[in-house]
Formats: structure tokens, C-alpha cells, sequence
């Protein structure tokens, strides 16, 4: 099986590059980075990562303790976030032409400072100064006037448009939040298909063509919300649901790659990547390869390849303890 998933990930290696022309994204100096960055943190269990093209280094989230750490291709781990914006860090992206880093935060009840005041209660995003990570804005997704009929909330993921609007998820509600580039937050759209029965909407990406795509944890499908004028709907025509759908991430050639996992649900451990010839209305999965690496949680696309996260949320909600982390490049 590794022989062959080695075969595949030869092959589709190319696909995976971010291209070299993109304003925000250099290319990966110095020597080549390895096949598989392991290592260890003491702010454990990291489920979000991105790539940062001005540090070259990745940084990840953290379900304990909520700070954010800059890893180097030596898997060497360094605080970058010492003011954690909530109980556990989840989603994050680099926004290098405005010097931001914006982070999800939540409480799911696994977080060292998790309590009942804040389990499925705290909800929002953390802007910090991508240089210093000094906290600019934390912006709370939570509250009445946006929740009016309350219920559990908890951000996981989030997607940026070229103006700097950030797009939100929030596994436990029906609706997809917009945070404006001066802070503002709002419902963006709320619809009943996003309520999902056990977890909900979870991974996002932004396409430049105009729409959102998001994936339903629980049920796999996925979702196409269009931006131009009033946000519009519609679910992906799909072969197979992507059942355990996390992380997403568009390719320079328009594909998109999925994390599917199965920690808290029927999937499976699989990187699988569609395409579209009609702006996602429909998609075909062109590679759907199981994953041999425990609890997949989402990719970060470099220069140098996609490399996919696990962060040891496996063992996490097995009861056991780690403070161990892997990026496996595709």
C-alpha cells in the first residue's frame, strides 16, 4: 500500500505546487524540504495549518492551548502566538499582503482551560500581526444579535476573498459568518441544509471565480455559495459523498483537495482530490487514496508540495496523551 501511495503521490506532485508567480507565495528557499516534517509541541494537538510564505515555515494551531506555533522544516516548533485568543485554535490563514494571520477559535471541550461557560459557546476569529503575532482584533461570532435562537457554536474553518473578507464556519450552526477586512462580523448566509445532524460545515476555500466551496462533516456533501450579489446555495453534484470531509485546499490548476477522517464519524483516512469543468456544480473525484498516517485533519499547499496534517487528535479523544505532530508532503 505505501509503494503505491508513493507511486500516486509522484505522479500528482506537480498539481500540488503553489504557483511561483503568486504575489504572496515565494518559493521554498534554502535546501529541499523533506518528505515528512515530524516533531513535537508543547501546545499539543494541532488541528489547523498554513504555510507561511514570509517565515518559509508552517504554522499550526492548537486544540490545548490555543496558541499558535511556527514550525521549521527541521519540525522544530516555536511560539508565535503567545496570547491565545480562546480554548482551542482550529482554522488558519496567512494573509501576507496585509500582514495579517487570522485564526478560528472555539471551545469543543478538550482544551486545557475548557469549562462549562465555554464549551460550544466560545465562537469567533483572532487577527494577529503576521510579524510579531501581537493580537490586532478578536472578533466574537457569538453573540445575540448574530445567534438570536442561541444554541452551540464553535468556528472551525475560514476562507479569504481577494478585498480581505474572511468567510467562516461554524460546525454546530446553519450559517457561514463574514468578517469584513475593518473587523465587522455578520451572518453572511444562514440555511438549514448547513445545520448538519452531528458536525456540520467544516472545511471552506474561496474560489476567484466568485463562490465558496464547503464541505458537511457528517454527511460529505458539498456545497457551492456563490458571492455575487444575494449569496446563493446549491450542493455539488457528486458520485460519492465525502463522508468525514475536513480540510480543503484549491490547487493552481483549480482541483480540490479534501482531508476526509474519520474522528468523529463513518469516514475514512483519504486525501482524495475532484475537478470541475463547470465552476464546481458538478465534480469528479479523480483521486480518492486512503491515507496511512492516523487522524488527517487538513493540507497546506507550498511551494514545495501539499503537506497534510496529523496532529494526534486520535489519540486526544482516545484518552491518551501526545505532544507529537506530523506534516506528510503529498
Amino acid at each position: 500500500m505505501f509503494r503505491r501511495i508513493a507511486t500516486v503521490i509522484a505522479v500528482l506532485a506537480s498539481a500540488f505546487v503553489v504557483p511561483a508567480s503568486a504575489s504572496a507565495q515565494v518559493g521554498m528557499t534554502g535546501p529541499r524540504w523533506p518528505d515528512a516534517v515530524s516533531g513535537v509541541t508543547a501546545d499539543r494537538y494541532p488541528e489547523g495549518v498554513t504555510w507561511d510564505p514570509v517565515r518559509q515555515a508552517f504554522l499550526v494551531g492548537s486544540v490545548a492551548t490555543g496558541r499558535v506555533d511556527v514550525v521549521d522544516r527541521n519540525g522544530h516548533a516555536r511560539v508565535l502566538v503567545q496570547q491565545p485568543p480562546g480554548v482551542s485554535t482550529f482554522g488558519l490563514h496567512v494573509d501576507a499582503a496585509r500582514n495579517r494571520l487570522l485564526v478560528t477559535y472555539a471551545d469543543i471541550g478538550n482544551g486545557e482551560r475548557s469549562s462549562p461557560a465555554t464549551t460550544f459557546v466560545q465562537s469567533g476569529v483572532a487577527i494577529y500581526n503576521l510579524r510579531t503575532g501581537r493580537l490586532q482584533r478578536r472578533i466574537d461570532l457569538n453573540t445575540p444579535r448574530l445567534n438570536p435562537a442561541g444554541g452551540k457554536h464553535g468556528a472551525n474553518d475560514l476562507a479569504l476573498d481577494s478585498t480581505g473578507n474572511a468567510y467562516v464556519t461554524d460546525p454546530a450552526a446553519d450559517a457561514i459568518y463574514r468578517i469584513t477586512p475593518d473587523g465587522k462580523g455578520s451572518v453572511f448566509v444562514r440555511d438549514a441544509r448547513l445545520q448538519g445532524e452531528t458536525i456540520g460545515m467544516n472545511g471552506i476555500v474561496w474560489d476567484p471565480a466568485g463562490y465558496l466551496l464547503a464541505v458537511q462533516y457528517d454527511s460529505g456533501r458539498l456545497f457551492r455559495v456563490a458571492l455575487h450579489g444575494q449569496p446563493r446555495i446549491s450542493e455539488v453534484k457528486l458520485a460519492h459523498p465525502l463522508v468525514g470531509g475536513d480540510g480543503l485546499a484549491f490547487t493552481a490548476d483549480r482541483r480540490l483537495v479534501v482531508v476526509t477522517n474519520a474522528l468523529a464519524g463513518a469516514g475514512r483516512n483519504a486525501v482524495s482530490v475532484l475537478r470541475s469543468t463547470d465552476d464546481y456544480r458538478t465534480a469528479q473525484v479523480v483521486i480518492a487514496q486512503p491515507w496511512p498516517f492516523a487522524g488527517p485533519t487538513t493540507v497546506a499547499l507550498t511551494p514545495g508540495g501539499g503537506y497534510v496534517l496529523s496532529g494526534r487528535l486520535d489519540v486526544l479523544i482516545g484518552g491518551g496523551q501526545s505532544d507529537e505532530f506530523d506534516l506528510h508532503r503529498f
